[in-house]
Parts: C-alpha cells; sequence; structure tokens
C-alpha cells in the first residue's frame, strides 16, 4: 500500500514551491531559489507519478461503474486489467521514488582498476576493463580524465586511477566495484590454453572539500621524477607527487602532469575520496555488510563477476545474472548489467522498508 497521506503532503508542498518560486522576493534571492528549485526538482519525480496513480485510479472506478453498462460492459472489460496492471506497476515505482535517497547519488566518482592475479595477461584485461567503461562513458555523455596511470611492460595496466564527471555517476557505476575475472587464451599462450586472471576495481564517490578535511601536517610529500615503462614517456623533470596520509598509512602518486602542481592537486582529490569512502564504509558496516571486501586482495575467489571469452559469456554472481554477449559488453555495452544491479538493490532496499516485491532476493 501507497503513504497516501504523505504523497498528498509531498504534493501539496510542490504547489506552494511552485508558488514561492514566482515571489519577486525569492526571485531576487539566489540562495534561496536554488534551494528552492533543488528541492522541487527532488521531489518532482514522485509527485509526477502520483498524479498519474490517481489518474488511473479514477480512470478504473469509471470503468468498474461502466461494467453496469451493457453499451460500455465490453469496452471496461478490456480495460481493467491493463489499467491494473498499469497501476500495480507505477505503484511500485512510486515506492521506489520514495526509499530513502543516497547522497551519494549524483556524485563524479574516482575509478580505480588495478590489475589482480596473472601477470601481465591481468593487466591487459585491467586496460580491457578501463576501455569497457571509458566507452559506457561515452554513451552517457560523461568525461573521463585519468589522474594516474601505470602501464605494464606489455601495454596493459598495473593502474588507472581516473575521475568520470556527469549525471548520476555513483549511481550507476556504485556496483561495479569488486573483483572481476577473465578466462581466455592470452596472445602469448602458443598452445591455446584458457588462462584465468583477474583485475579490481574500486567506484569511489568524489570527495567535496567540506566532506573531508586533511591537515597538512598529516601529509608527507615526496618529488621525484616520472617515469613509463620501458623508458617511454619518461618526464625527466620532478614533477611527480607521492601524498603519504600518515594516520592511515594510504599513499597517492601521481604523475601524469608535467606540472608538479597540478599533479599534487590530483593526487589530493584521489586522496581525499579514498578517505571519504573509508569513513562510508565504517558506517555502512554498521548497518549491513552490502560492501565489506569489495576489492580485497584480488583473489580469484572473491570474484564478482566472470568474462568467459570461449563462450562470449559474462556471469555476475551476485545475481546470478548470465549475458551472452561478452563482445558488446567488454565493448561499453554494460547498460544490461548496470541496470539489473540497481533494480536488485532496489528490490532488497524494499523488503528492508516491509514493502513486498516479486522476484529474486537478495542473495548477498
Amino acid at each position: 500500500m501507497l503513504p497516501v497521506d504523505k504523497l498528498d503532503q509531498l504534493t501539496r508542498r510542490y504547489a506552494e514551491l511552485e508558488e514561492l518560486m514566482c515571489r519577486p522576493d525569492v526571485l531576487g534571492d539566489r540562495n534561496q531559489l536554488s534551494r528552492l528549485t533543488k528541492e522541487r526538482s527532488d521531489i518532482e519525480p514522485i509527485v509526477s507519478a502520483f498524479a498519474k496513480y490517481r489518474a488511473l485510479e479514477r480512470k478504473l472506478r469509471e470503468d468498474e461503474e461502466a461494467l453496469a453498462d451493457p453499451d460500455l460492459r465490453e469496452l471496461a472489460e478490456l480495460e481493467i486489467p491493463e489499467l491494473a496492471a498499469e497501476k500495480g506497476s507505477l505503484e511500485k515505482d512510486i515506492q521506489v521514488l520514495l526509499l530513502p535517497p543516497d547522497p551519494n547519488e549524483r556524485k563524479n566518482v574516482i575509478l580505480e582498476i588495478r590489475g589482480g592475479e596473472g601477470g601481465e595477461e591481468a593487466s591487459l584485461f585491467a586496460a580491457d576493463l578501463f576501455r569497457m567503461y571509458a566507452r559506457y562513458a561515452e554513451t552517457k555523455g560523461w568525461t573521463i580524465e585519468v589522474l594516474s596511470l601505470s602501464e605494464s611492460a606489455s601495454g596493459g595496466y598495473k593502474e588507472c586511477i581516473a575521475l568520470v564527471t556527469g549525471k548520476d555517476v555513483y549511481s550507476q557505476l556504485r556496483f561495479e566495484g569488486g573483483v572481476h575475472r577473465v578466462q581466455r587464451v592470452p596472445a602469448t599462450e602458443t598452445q591455446g590454453r584458457i588462462h584465468t586472471s583477474t583485475a579490481t576495481v574500486a567506484v569511489m564517490p568524489e570527495a567535496d572539500d567540506v566532506e573531508v578535511h586533511v591537515d597538512d601536517k598529516d601529509l608527507e610529500f615526496s618529488i621525484a621524477a616520472s617515469g613509463g615503462p620501458g623508458g617511454q614517456g619518461v618526464n625527466t623533470t620532478n614533477s611527480a607527487v607521492q601524498i603519504l596520509h600518515k594516520p592511515s598509512g594510504i599513499i597517492v602518486k601521481c604523475q601524469d602532469e608535467r606540472s608538479q602542481l597540478k599533479n599534487k592537486a590530483k593526487a589530493l582529490k584521489v586522496l581525499k575520496s579514498r578517505l571519504l569512502d573509508i569513513e562510508r564504509e565504517k558506517q555502512e558496516a554498521q548497518l549491513s555488510a552490502e560492501r565489506r571486501g569489495m576489492v580485497g586482495t584480488g583473489e580469484r575467489s572473491q570474484k564478482i563477476r566472470t568474462y568467459n571469452y570461449p563462450q562470449n559469456r559474462v556471469s555476475d554472481h551476485r545475481i546470478k545474472l548470465t549475458i551472452n554477449k561478452l563482445d558488446r559488453i567488454i565493448e561499453g555495452d554494460i547498460e544490461e548489467i548496470v541496470t539489473a544491479l540497481r533494480t536488485h538493490r532496489q528490490a532488497a532496499l524494499l523488503g528492508e522498508a516491509g514493502v513486498t516485491t516479486t522476484g529474486d532476493e537478495d542473495d548477498g
């Protein structure tokens, strides 16, 4: 059942906001107008869906009354099942919209990808994953900026750290964090044997300065010459910046820019996002174990997803989803996986809120 009283209250508040935003004193106050605009934007989807729900209720009542009219009965009998199904679907949508919002949902993310087990093949797979996310970002109109990159001798990525900016990036990518496993024949394999390798992915909401305070006395800076694999792309200037956060022991290094100041700014951005992520995980650990051990050590037993090249198959083990189009997924077509993971999480949250839903139970 929908909380009708709460929905009616939101509808009244929406009308009140519309009126307030037309007042001259509000229009002249940029801060107040911005605050009211955001509040209206936040509740607009709920109010719009509820208005549609109310319209469906009225139409259903009219059709049920029309059953008593011989001239209208046949048409009403045809319409009622369709309207009832649409009403039920819309009710679920409204229940999802009413879930408490995650404050990080609309944030940009720091995406970290590292080669795990498997040597050079693992670093090549890490590069494949970065390219997959980069192409997915293109389809969403997002922007990716590489903050730090360490290449392997084969051209793969030992580590790649990037900032992904755009609309609702964290809400789309949040469930990509974990160990990804690949099963394929490496280019260097002469006997055609299938190898198993892993890469780890971490997805962290970008930290705002107001959220994370880093005391300068807790930081230790090191400056060195930037370098690349096999002598490639070596920057002979002392522009690489490494930051040690002494309280946590976290070390961040950035060397992509020729400017020491730019590398320092990028390294601080990554450090703050890591610290924010640690605090967020501590808070969530008190409520659930959802993200515990997201990356871990990169061991194959900790996998969340397997990419099986011989069978052109991708399997997400958390929700028991299997898709036989790896060739398209590795090229960035991951929308089906992203949507399935988000839907699964929404169902779990609705279950926690006491709302009955159909579908698979949360298998952790």
